[in-house]
């Protein structure tokens, strides 16, 4: 039997494990739920393992980065910075977010390990030795680790003396992340599937091939996870994933990693946990792992922004919307009169947005363009404008960008962004800093860059397309298609879906783009508008519509933000999601939706103040409401008294939802 010498040390979150092949490292969460394990062994690579409660959900994976078939550093390299890890409690304050306060508690230990040429490029490479760093960070809500340098300087001096004694054909292979998700069982997943609907359900090892995050998994009735990544770095890959089927184990797809900056760009790899699909949901796990902000965001207005696209050609009464000047003045006043923070004027206000020769500064209506925002500032409404990345490719960007804020524009659309993943990483950081700079929020469209908590670091990068618009998706975008990307995109931030289209009755609309109608009921449309998270809800119909409903459009009217908390009540994905957030007056709003099946939910107040007796309008589908065939039907019920004790039964038609509006007079 082979004799082990091994040294127990007592630290904050468990047992360090050390024998003479052997060091095993554990970092548990403040609620000692969580523990992550680090595994080293001479002459392996690496590995890490986490369980949930005593029990393994993602069993020894490889972590750390390969140059060709090699480990880029030994195991037996990995030393703790200090005896044990570091324990973090604070609180963050969000500009403007899920709520206005975020617990921001952990374990944190960091591994300093020694990098060489020879490591790096094989034992004929000569150079000066430096150290990356393995920072793992444990919550009650998950866990994260990384990979980084801490100099770009380091790494410049490291690759110039290994240049000197490699070949070129040595020098041209490729530093690659070998990060390993090996999980503990045949789980059941979902994943974002672009502009489509979501992948999944679908059992890990019926995957095989790419899979892209983020990934929400069912490991059991209680347990719950979400594969993702933070703070992604400015020369980082997004990142993908990739599986064998039959297997349980995901790899990072490797990317060539550029050494003109950092070497490691040190993305967050993330595993979020929570008991229920709403626990994810609830999170702010991805953005606590971002830095904060170093800039003034105080500009920043998030809440509900009226939209020129979809009202062009609606009719009512005789008068015809269009994308000009007249209608978003009917549209400002509508916004003034209800609270609402803004317009959005979409493409081709400045020329047909694919063509070269379209000048996003002096085209066709720049000169309505501006005396909208003017109009706009005297009714207190901001105005966003939309940018083409043709135009934002063949026009100076910074230019155009500090022109839209000269003129005083409130924020910027960016469509339609060429290049690869890591060409539109690059660029969408640089945008939002210059948006930043010049005082204008952001909203990237078409296909863009997945969330990853960039929101703390720049609150004014407010949401993104990070899924399919519903009034462009008929085809894909079904009742289930909504309840399902709550549970998956929306888990990775922000995400605007331009939900709240209330021309609903059947047939054709006379809107020019896109006329069909949309599968879901008048109150689900409006539950929608509450329960998707995003920094700018982007409304897409006409002032008329609205005021057809008048209770949906006080609910409307209440989602003033910035939303002091957020609980996903209940839910289960591709099924249903009922969300309550509380708004900057203090009122409580629910919102309900359900995917093709009729259900009826009983919803328990426990949140409200425990004192006081509240007074609640409740919107609900009528009997014979359906998503296909009856969905403008709808009863209110105003006038009911609520306390914390109170349980509301709502009804929910097939395709169908819920609205509650509930005032606390504080």
């Amino acid at each position: 039997m082979k004799k082990l010498f091994i040294l127990s040390i007592l630290t904050l979150s468990g047992l360090c494990h050390i024998s003479a092949k052997e060091m095993f490292y554990e970092i548990k969460s403040p609620d000692k739920r969580i523990c992550f394990s680090v595994k080293t062994d001479s002459g392996q690579q690496p590995a890490y393992k986490i369980s949930v409660d005593g029990n393994d959900v993602i069993d020894w994976s490889a972590l750390g980065f390969s140059y060709g078939e090699t480990n880029a550093f030994s195991s037996a390299e990995i030393k703790p910075r200090s005896m044990r890890p570091k324990k973090v409690n604070k609180v963050w304050r969000p500009l403007w977010g899920k709520r206005s306060a975020v617990k921001d508690a952990y374990n944190t230990w960091s591994f300093s390990i020694p990098i060489g040429a020879d490591l790096l490029y094989g034992s004929s490479a000569k150079g000066p030795k430096t150290n990356a760093t393995l920072e793992v960070r444990v919550y009650n809500e998950g866990a994260a680790f990384r990979v980084y340098m801490p100099t770009s300087r380091a790494i410049y001096m490291l690759n110039l003396e290994a240049a000197r004694s490699l070949s070129r054909e040595e020098m041209q292979i490729p530093i690659v992340e070998s990060t390993e998700f090996n999980f503990a069982g045949d789980y059941t997943a979902w994943y974002y599937n672009g502009e489509r609907h979501n992948i999944g359900p679908e059992k890990l090892s019926d995957a095989g091939g790419e899979r892209l995050p983020i990934m929400t998994i069912r490991a059991s009735d209680e347990l719950y996870l979400a594969l993702h990544e933070a703070h992604l770095d400015y020369d980082g890959w997004p990142m993908r994933l990739r599986t064998e089927a039959g297997s349980t184990k995901f790899n990072v797809i490797p990317e060539r990693i550029e050494t003109n900056g950092l070497l490691f760009p040190g993305a967050w790899r993330v595993i979020m946990v929570g008991r229920t699909p709403g626990d994810l949901v609830d999170s702010h796990l991805i953005e606590l792992l971002n830095p904060e902000p170093e800039m003034d965001f105080s500009w920043v207005r998030p809440g509900v922004y009226l939209w020129d696209w979809r009202i062009d050609g609606a009719v009512w009464e005789g008068y015809r919307y269009g994308m000009n000047y007249d209608s978003w003045v009917r549209m400002i006043d509508f916004a003034a009169e209800q609270g609402f923070q803004g317009l959005l004027l979409d493409a081709n206000w400045y020329g047909p947005e694919f063509e070269k020769d379209s000048d996003p500064t002096k085209g066709d209506k720049a000169r309505d363009v501006q005396r909208i925002i003017k109009y706009g500032k005297e009714k207190g409404v901001g105005v966003w404008l939309y940018l083409n990345d043709v135009a934002g490719t063949n026009y100076p960007i910074e230019e155009t960008l500090a022109q839209y804020g000269e003129w005083g524009a409130a924020g910027v659309k960016y469509g339609f962004m060429n290049g690869n993943a890591l060409e539109k990483n690059r660029k969408t950081q640089d945008i939002t800093r210059l948006c930043a700079k010049y005082n204008l929020m952001v909203d990237y469209h078409d296909y863009p860059v997945h969330p990853f908590g960039q929101m703390r670091t720049w609150p004014n990068a407010v949401t993104r397309e990070y899924c399919k618009a519903q009034l462009d998706g008929h085809q894909i975008f079904h009742p289930k298609t909504f309840v399902t990307s709550c549970f998956v995109n929306m888990v990775a931030g922000p995400i605007d879906q331009n939900n709240g289209f209330l021309e609903l009755h059947q047939g054709r609309t006379t809107r020019r783009d896109n006329n069909q109608e949309v599968p879901t009921t008048v109150t689900g449309e409006i539950a929608r508008t509450l329960i998707t998270w995003s920094g700018a809800t982007v409304i897409p119909d006409i002032p008329e519509y609205y005021r057809k409903y008048p209770a949906l459009l006080e609910f409307l009217s209440a989602e003033k933000q910035p939303w002091r908390e957020s609980i996903t009540l209940a839910g289960e994905i591709d099924e249903y999601i009922v969300m309550a957030r509380c708004n900057a007056d203090g009122d409580w709003l629910i919102g309900a939706a359900t995917n093709e099946e009729a259900r009826t939910i009983g919803v328990p107040l426990d949140f409200l103040p425990k004192k006081g007796q509240f007074t609640a309008t409740v919107n609900t589908d009528a009997d014979d409401t359906h998503y296909l065939t009856n969905r403008e039907t709808y009863r209110t019920q105003s006038g009911v008294e609520v306390t914390s004790a109170s349980v509301l039964e709502l009804k929910l038609a097939p395709g169908g939802g819920a609205c509650v509006l509930i005032r606390t007079g504080k």
